[in-house]
């Protein structure tokens, strides 16, 4: 497909995410404004815009999203809705030398992470190959700029360290759109699918 401008193919940045309900929303943004006072130089994730990546595609041209969620079909539809609870927190590389701040994920039915490897690998045949590190479910919070009250941002850490969000039932997949404005990046949902061939 080429653009109206004759520039070759429409680029959209996608991924593939698990959306969480309006409650956990809530309390993400109640710890992470507890996590503010301590004034480090964090960019701080919008918590309405945080979200479970299952798959990150880049940039990908529109005529590649059917293929993408078609792909995915036989994983999906063998997959019941499961439940994950919403449970730590904590930091990469560590607690000490805190670069990304996360939000643990507990997946007691052991449902999540073979879904992924099953789509990881229907997405590998259709040319995006799969990540390097293994998958660790989790919600990123905020990224650490420089080490501007990085003492109090480790104590606030470790005081949510073993934080309760809330538990929720998976029961879809989105594909979403992401366009990177200087606010924010502004995500669109292009695709659902259910899981259990609801």
């Amino acid at each position: 497909m080429v653009a109206a401008n004759g520039e070759g193919p429409h680029l959209i940045r996608s991924f593939l995410a698990i959306e969480l309900p309006a409650a956990i929303f809530r309390r993400l943004q109640e710890v992470q404004k507890d996590l503010k006072l301590s004034s480090a130089d964090v960019r701080w994730v919008h918590t309405e815009k945080i979200h479970l990546t299952l798959k990150f595609f880049g940039n990908i041209e529109e005529i590649k999203v059917d293929p993408i969620i078609q792909s995915i079909g036989d994983p999906v539809r063998k997959t019941p809705p499961f439940s994950l609870s919403v449970r730590g927190m904590g930091a990469f590389p560590n607690v000490r030398n805190p670069r990304v701040i996360w939000v643990g994920l507990v997946d007691g039915t052991g449902v999540l992470i073979p879904l992924q490897k099953d789509m990881d690998a229907s997405f590998e045949k259709l040319g995006f190959p799969s990540e390097d590190r293994p998958f660790q479910p989790h919600l990123t919070l905020g990224r650490v700029k420089s080490n501007r009250g990085r003492e109090d941002l480790i104590k606030s850490l470790e005081k949510h360290r073993e934080e309760e969000f809330g538990d929720f039932v998976v029961e879809r997949l989105v594909l979403f759109r992401s366009d990177l404005k200087p606010t924010g990046p502004i995500y669109t949902p292009l695709r659902e699918v259910r899981l259990g061939g609801q």
